[in-house]
Parts: C-alpha cells; sequence; structure tokens
C-alpha cells in the first residue's frame, strides 16, 4: 500500500498549490487525479487577482504565470468596470491566463519541489481511524496517509463521503458556455440584451468563449452545440455562423458553503468546500489562497513542528473569507440580470463606483487585497496580507516577498535588534533587520504608521506587530510556530 504523510485528491489548481507548498515544507505528498492527464473539457477558470499574484511571488514564481498570461488593469464588479491601477500592490492588475496553463506550471512547480502526481487515479473512497486515512481508487488499489485533502470540486466525493453538509441556495439561473468556432465577429464583452450573454478571445486561443443564459434552469441534459446556437439566437437574434465547439458545458448560481472545512484527518479546500456563480473570477483565486493558508500548517503539524490543532485555524480564517465570497457573488448575480428595474440598480451602483471610498473598497474586495484575519486586538497591521516593502537590509536592497521564497516564517526589525531573544524558534522563523520605512500604505485603510517590528506567517498575514520592546512577540511565535 502506498503510504504519504499527506494524500490530495484533485489536481486542479487548488490542488496543486496545495501540494507545491507541502513539498516546499519538505512534506512527502501525492495528488490523486482522476484524468489521465492534465487535458482539461468543459468551461474552467481564466484568470487571476492581485492577492493570487501576490501568494505566487511570496513563493518566486509569479514570473511563470505571468510570461503566459495577459495583464489587465481593469476589473469589474457584475460588468461594472473599475481600474485597479491604485492599488497598492506591485501586482495592481489582473491576469488572464487559461486554467490549463495554470495547472501546467503549478504541476512543473510541484514536480520541482519532489511532490508527485498521479494521473488516472479516481478515488472511489476512504475511511479514516485515530492514525490516518486509506484512501480507495476505483481500480482497487488503496493509499494510507496521515491526513487527506479533498481537492475534488463542488461534486466533491471527499466532502460527501466525509458526511459534510453543504449548506446553500439552489441555482435560480443556468448558462451555457463553450470555445467555439464562429464565421461572423461577434460584439466582443458582456452583454444583457435579451439576456445575459458573453464573447471573449483568450490570447493564444483560435476559438471564442461564448457564453449565454438559458431560458429555464430545469435542463439538466448533456449541453450541445444546438443548444448554444439556439441561446445565443434567443439572446441576439443570431448565432454569429456558430460551426463547432471543442466542448459545451453548463452551470449555474448554485451557492454553498461546507459546514466546516475538517473533521479530524480529513479537510476540504477550494470548490469542495465552496460554490458559486463564478461572476468576478473569484472562485480559482479563493481556492489557491485556501491552499496557501492550509499548506504551511499542515506542513508544520506532520513535520511535528505544531500540534494538530493548528488546523481549526484553517476553518476559523478560510470560511469567513469565502463566505463573504459568496455573498457578493449572489449580489453580483442579481445585478446582472435584465430589465428597467436591474438597470436602475445598474446605474446606481456605476455612479456609487465612481466614487473614491466605494471604488477602493470593492475593487480591494475583488481583487482578494482587503482580506483580514481575526487575530484580536492591536496594530491596524495585525491580520493583514504585508505589503511587498522595498527593504534596505545589511546584505543589500530586496524586496520583502523574497524573504517567503521558502515559506518560512519571518520577523522583519526597522530600525534596531529587538529586545526579545528569539533563537528558541530560529529552525522555523528567519529574523531580517532593515531601515525603517515611515509609513505604509494599504488597500482601504489608506496609511498607517510603520511598526518597530512584525513578525509574517509564511503565508504572508502579519501574526504580531509592536515596538522594539517586542511585548507579546513571544505569545504569537509559540501560536503559530511551536
Amino acid at each position: 500500500m502506498p503510504e504519504h504523510p499527506v494524500l490530495i485528491v484533485g489536481g486542479g489548481p487548488t490542488g496543486l498549490m496545495l501540494a507545491g507548498e507541502l513539498a516546499l515544507a519538505g512534506v512527502d505528498v501525492a495528488v490523486l487525479e482522476r484524468r489521465v492527464d492534465r487535458a482539461l473539457v468543459g468551461s474552467r477558470a481564466a484568470g487571476m487577482n492581485s492577492r493570487t499574484l501576490e501568494v505566487l511571488d511570496q513563493r518566486g514564481i509569479a514570473d511563470r504565470f505571468l510570461s503566459q498570461g495577459e495583464i489587465g488593469q481593469n476589473g469589474h464588479y457584475s460588468g461594472l468596470f473599475f481600474d485597479a491601477s491604485d492599488l497598492p500592490t506591485r501586482h495592481n492588475y489582473s491576469l488572464t491566463l487559461l486554467q490549463y496553463r495554470i495547472e501546467k506550471i503549478l504541476a512543473q512547480w510541484v514536480t520541482e519541489n519532489g511532490g508527485a502526481i498521479h494521473y488516472g487515479c479516481e478515488v472511489s473512497d476512504f475511511n479514516q481511524d485515530t492514525t490516518g486515512v486509506t484512501v480507495t481508487s476505483v481500480d482497487g488499489t488503496r493509499w494510507r496517509g496521515a491526513y487527506l485533502v479533498g481537492c475534488d470540486g463542488g461534486r466533491s466525493l471527499i466532502r460527501k463521503a466525509s458526511g459534510i453538509a453543504f449548506p446553500g441556495w439552489a441555482a435560480s439561473t443556468s448558462c451555457l458556455v463553450a470555445d467555439a468556432e464562429l464565421t461572423t465577429e461577434p460584439p466582443w464583452g458582456m452583454h444583457r440584451e435579451g439576456r445575459f450573454h458573453a464573447f471573449f478571445r483568450f490570447p493564444g486561443e483560435d476559438t471564442a468563449r461564448v457564453m449565454a443564459t438559458e431560458a429555464h434552469v430545469t435542463n439538466t441534459a448533456e449541453p450541445t452545440v444546438a443548444d448554444l446556437r439556439a441561446a445565443l439566437i434567443d439572446c441576439r437574434g443570431t448565432d454569429y455562423g456558430l460551426r463547432d465547439a471543442a466542448w459545451v458545458s453548463r452551470f449555474n448560481d448554485t451557492t454553498r458553503q461546507a459546514a466546516c472545512y475538517r473533521d479530524r484527518r480529513v479537510l476540504l479546500a477550494g470548490d469542495a468546500a465552496h460554490v458559486h456563480f463564478p461572476i468576478g473570477g473569484q472562485g480559482l483565486n479563493t481556492g489557491i489562497q485556501d491552499a496557501v493558508n492550509l499548506g504551511w500548517k499542515l506542513g508544520q503539524v506532520v513535520n511535528r513542528t505544531s500540534s494538530a490543532t493548528l488546523l481549526d485555524t484553517y476553518h476559523a480564517e478560510r470560511h469567513p473569507v469565502a463566505a463573504r465570497v459568496l455573498h457578493n457573488t449572489m449580489a453580483q448575480t442579481a445585478l446582472n440580470g435584465v430589465g428597467e428595474r436591474t438597470a436602475a440598480l445598474r446605474d446606481t451602483m456605476a455612479e456609487l463606483l465612481s466614487m473614491r471610498e466605494p471604488h477602493e473598497r470593492i475593487a480591494a474586495m475583488m481583487c482578494g487585497l482587503d482580506i483580514h484575519y481575526d487575530f484580536g486586538a492591536g496594530h491596524p497591521m495585525l491580520g493583514l496580507r504585508m505589503p511587498d516593502l522595498a527593504l534596505d537590509t545589511a546584505d543589500g536592497p530586496t524586496r520583502l516577498f523574497t524573504l517567503l521564497h521558502n515559506a518560512r516564517g519571518v520577523v522583519v526589525t526597522f530600525g534596531r535588534h529587538l529586545a526579545q531573544d528569539l533563537s528558541r524558534w530560529a529552525q522555523r522563523v528567519s529574523v531580517v533587520d532593515a531601515h525603517p520605512p515611515s509609513a505604509w500604505r494599504l488597500p482601504v485603510l489608506g496609511e498607517v504608521p510603520a511598526p518597530g517590528a512584525v513578525l509574517i506567517r509564511p503565508d504572508g498575514y502579519v501574526a504580531w506587530a509592536g515596538d522594539h520592546g517586542a511585548g507579546g512577540l513571544a505569545v504569537a511565535l509559540d501560536e503559530w510556530f511551536a
């Protein structure tokens, strides 16, 4: 029976990102993917937001994605566009890059770090006991791991077999989407004549991405090119010479979230933990960030740096983040409707988005830069993402994100050494001295005073910020790294 400390079911972006994080921590991890290779059929994600690009930058691999995608500084909230160029981040833009390209890059990173990806391995069942989890595939192969993470999508077998509830809301709208060949050029972009529909062309692709809302939500048959042609004619009066499609798939606005992200030795991440209408492109981004939150924690538990109770913070931190994503996608879905009443509401929202504060708040939310974990009272930076500061250190100038490439915690001191002796945590946390900045500019908050020092977790969030006396730092270090 093959044994690995961590088994991941599902080799999409979430599962691959998690595997890469665990491999970086020195954990023997195996990904079990039911597809026989990385080929993807059907509608998948097509881009990354600012925060996802930041976490990839934190691992030193952002350029791999940027070199293959297309940068755009316009984000949108239900088709109401906003300029992201004034966001306080080095990645003040989104990246258009189809999911199969994203997976290829992540898979290469996983294998570089020693992770194993097993294609053609469809899981049929699992059972867990006090020491681990045994997974069975459809061909009868059994796998053993100390922990199992379900990254197997919205219809997650792992979630269902674990008995974790998946409450939420049923579908109210249904859409067809395809990569299709058109003989007549369509009106590119998003439209609301008749019903919502859209036409896009992605860089490096020969086909057009075509999407059209169906008249009914009850059709569950396998979608066809004829169905898409009929939906387009219903919306536009023409099918733009639709000849063929590489694939046609159907999706809807079913909105659900796992009641808990952990059941003893089984955890959930990505679409296995939360599903929603794909408006705003937040699904892949939320899943990758789930993986980055979980990866270092699970790595420390497996490596016996931390107790298993550290895994409870994964649900406590990420469940509210996804709940907010579900909330804003339901709002956007309602705003995405057609008719004079919805048009009046859209006009009102467009006016609000032209104002500075609403624009900043919506832009930061849609780009993933306003996430705030509740670590209690303290410095305004506590629980927020650390900005990628330009640091002047004894070893020369560097960017702060380079300090996170190996997924270790880091204490950065500004101006002078701390009173606290940090040698007890030296195996898990690095210490860097830098010249002090005067203030930091943060999304929504604006400028905040720079603390004397910060403790940054491997996922880039500030776990402690204070003065050079380091009051409370030892408690924070023990909480996260002991």
